[in-house]
This record gives structure tokens, sequence and C-alpha cells, in this order.
């Protein structure tokens, strides 16, 4: 049953890993979540980020670099105290960590599947990402 599909879900309850994200029983008041239900997730737009690695050892539990691209990604919404995840967004040197609530959340992490993530300090053309586009869409049909 999918979370649309589960009346007893909110669409706020938290993106968590393994076998919690796509568990019924998930309320957002997980121990996990230190008992407490957050409306906002934490939302990393690499295409922004340079890289820097600042925020993945600031708030070493939510954040890592993502290997084949160098970037930044929010791994654990629930790793960190807000208070250290919102010093590693305060510190960012591009502004590209954002707190957003969970319902976009959600929208952002369908849009990333679409994303070409240029390698660092090459430009990106519009005719490589729209063949990017295409192949994933072709992909998920064909599936």
């Amino acid at each position: 049953m999918s979370d649309s599909q589960n009346p007893q879900r909110s669409g706020l309850e938290p993106e968590l890993g393994g076998i919690l994200r796509h568990n019924p029983n998930r309320s957002g008041f997980e121990p996990e979540l230190g008992g407490q239900f957050r409306e906002k997730g934490v939302y990393v737009d690499e295409l922004t980020c340079i890289g820097c690695k600042h925020c993945a050892h600031t708030a070493q539990n939510t954040f890592y670099i993502e290997p084949e691209y160098g970037r930044a990604r929010a791994i654990r919404q629930d790793g960190d105290p807000e208070e250290v995840i919102q010093e590693a967004i305060d510190t960012c040197p591009v502004n590209c960590i954002h707190w957003v609530d969970y319902t976009e959340l959600k929208k952002l992490e369908a849009e990333r599947q679409f994303q070409v993530i240029p390698v660092a300090g090459f430009p990106v053309s519009k005719g490589v990402i729209a063949a990017q586009q295409r192949r994933l869409q072709q992909k998920k049909k064909q599936s």
C-alpha cells in the first residue's frame, strides 16, 4: 500500500532508510527520530553544491559526499540534532542546503531522478540534460 493510499499517514512523515522507509506502521514518532515529529526535512541542491565537504564534517550522521559526483547529500534525516544540521546549513559557502516541508522533500527527491549532475567545473548543455531525461523516462516505461 502506498503512502497516499494509507489513511493513517499524513504525508509529512520523515524519510527513513532501510526497512523503515516502506513500513506501513511508520508514524513519525519512531525512536530513530528521538520520539519527536518533525515537519521539515533537510535537502541538498546537488546542482549548486561544490563538494566542499563542510556539511559532512559538521553533521556527520546526516550528510555524506556522494562518491560518483562528489556532491553532498542528506542520507539520514534523523542523524543529528536540528542545531547541528542548522550549523551545517548556516556555514555552507554556496547555500545549497535547505529545510523543506516533507511533502516538498518527496517532490524534490522524485525530481532528482531526472537531474544531470555535471562533473565539478564543467558546464552542462541543455541537450545533455534533455537526452538524460529521455533515457530515464524510457527506462521507467520499460520497468
